[in-house]
């Protein structure tokens, strides 16, 4: 029989991406002990180890995100500033984006996010206000009726578990792990429109229908030399692989527009004449080296998140673990691949084949197989007090410029409906979607009293975790959750006890507010 090793914190929070890292300085800003524990070596999720640059509204630079999130990003320039030979102009510039890729007014480099959020943590991690349990796996959850009493973790290094008790538990681990541990009911995949009257949801309900994950990469590109990586094992499947749904072989340069599912054919590089967005090393570049003195850098460097390395062939939620472990590494191929394919065979504008000078960074995303952990877009999901719909966010149920409003509302958030093709066999879902509300009843299981939902395992359907998924909901998210379970804990109260009763949850909402935390938005124009 294992010998377990016991902790205590008046907040556990199982998962240390954005939700969780969030919700770990949310509770100890109010005072409060916190456990955090990450399955990888980094924290930070999708900002980090998954290696995806923030995703993020129009507004952001004036409004629509928490304090602490304005400061991480801040927080993210200073550091450029301070230990990088940044150019007069770059250095100058107060909404600096060290890599101008299109999708980001702040494209990063995720070890710099990394630094960032630790040094944010640093003074409760020295404190002794935050613990934090790098490579850790939650292995299981011990239950007494609607409360949950301890969850255990396995160290991956040493093998040691490690039981974790305390009056609070947050699931912000990237799949919503500890629902079925604990017992807590949840959903998975698509509604059918019949439960939820969304217009994007399928006529039939398919729990194994969610979104693609993908395997990021980091690559810079140094014309004349030569880094072509081993042919991959699964090359042959993948370079002939088109799916029906799709325009051309997915190891080329089409692709289905999102909005449209019209093909789009895009080319590496910027070429002369065309738009920026036609280019996919403008997409996520995280460092262009115009940003930088004359020679810091030999080229620039590019996250490769794009269309061509989704991966949809099954799923990685309920599944045995030797499934999981099989979709995850045909992912990798499917990543591998493409990037053979484009140092290789991949057609070039004049008229050659092939970029044998892409570099695969293996240091960027600090793997020694150059590959980041799996960007995870869709998670199991709560049955929650309150589920957010497509007709609270959609224009065409909505009268105004701003989502449905929401009593509740413990932030904000705005993205459109941004699904990517499934496991299901089903292409984009691209739609719009209204400024909106996160109303707190989302982040509450209908029966477990002391577990919140920190992260993308919020109550939200299948059509609309498309845009409550990203960076900085998710972090608003677990902030609100983090800052929740602490003011229980401090009244000796229960999270639906908060929601349901005005007058405490008036005050949980200000102290919100006084945390930086802005719960509706402001008068908008119609775009």
């Amino acid at each position: 029989m294992e010998s377990t090793k016991k902790m205590t914190a008046d907040v556990v929070i199982l998962g240390g991406g954005v939700g969780g890292t969030a919700s770990a300085l949310a509770a100890a800003r109010l005072g409060r002990k916190v456990i955090l524990t990450e399955e990888t070596d980094w924290i930070g999720g999708q900002l980090t180890s998954q290696a995806v640059p923030p995703d993020e509204h129009p507004w952001i630079e004036q409004f629509g995100a928490t304090a602490s999130y304005r400061e991480f990003r801040e927080r993210v320039r200073e550091y450029y500033r301070r230990n990088y030979p940044l150019t007069p102009a770059a250095r100058r510039n107060r909404q600096l984006n060290p890599g101008n890729g299109w999708v980001s007014r702040l494209c990063h480099e995720p070890k710099v996010a990394l630094a960032v959020l630790t040094e944010m943590l640093a003074p409760f991690v020295s404190s002794g206000l935050v613990t934090i349990l790098l490579r850790h796996r939650v292995e299981s959850a011990r239950t007494t009726g609607d409360f949950v009493q301890s969850v255990t973790v396995r160290n991956l290094q040493t093998n040691e578990l490690v039981e974790l008790e305390g009056p609070y538990f947050l699931d912000a681990t990237e799949c919503g792990d500890v629902l079925p541990l604990a017992g807590v009911e949840y959903v998975t995949g698509a509604e059918a429109r019949s439960e939820t009257g969304e217009p994007a949801a399928p006529e039939e309900a398919d729990p194994r229908d969610m979104q693609s994950f993908t395997i990021c990469f980091a690559l810079d590109y140094l014309p004349g030399e030569n880094h072509t990586i081993a042919r991959p094992r699964d090359y042959g499947f993948w370079r002939e692989y088109q799916p029906d749904f799709w325009p051309d072989r997915l190891l080329s340069w089409t692709h289905p527009r999102p909005d449209t599912l019209e093909p789009w054919t895009r080319d590496l590089f910027p070429q002369p004449g065309k738009r920026i967005i036609d280019s996919l090393w403008l997409f996520r570049r995280i460092i262009d080296k115009e940003n930088f003195e004359e020679g810091a850098f030999q080229s620039d460097i590019t996250l490769v998140n794009w269309p061509q390395i989704d991966y949809w062939l099954g799923p990685i939620i309920d599944v045995s673990e030797g499934e999981r472990a099989r979709h995850i590494e045909a992912a990798k191929q499917l990543s591998l691949s493409f990037l053979y394919w484009m140092q290789t065979e991949a057609p070039r504008p004049d008229g050659g084949r092939g970029y044998p000078g892409l570099r695969l960074r293996s240091d960027i995303v600090g793997t020694a197989d150059g590959l980041a952990h799996p960007y995870i877009r869709e998670s199991r999901r709560i049955k929650a007090e309150f589920t957010v719909l497509q007709q609270h966010v959609s224009p065409d149920s909505q009268p105004g410029v701003k989502g449905a409003p929401f009593f509740d509302s413990v932030g904000i958030g705005s993205y459109r409906i941004d699904l990517h093709p499934s496991t299901g066999g089903r292409n984009y879902i691209d739609v719009s979607s209204l400024p909106f509300q996160i109303p707190l009843g989302s982040l509450i299981p209908r029966r477990m009293e002391n577990l919140l939902a920190a992260a993308k395992n919020i109550g939200v359907t299948h059509i609309t975790q498309g845009c409550y998924r990203l960076h900085p909901v998710e972090w608003n998210v677990g902030e609100a959750a983090g800052s929740l379970a602490a003011f229980c804990v401090a009244k000796g109260l229960r999270p639906r006890e908060v929601r349901n009763n005005r007058t405490v949850l008036r005050e949980f909402q200000e102290l919100l507010v006084r945390e930086g935390i802005e719960l509706d938005w402001p008068e908008l124009k119609a775009r």
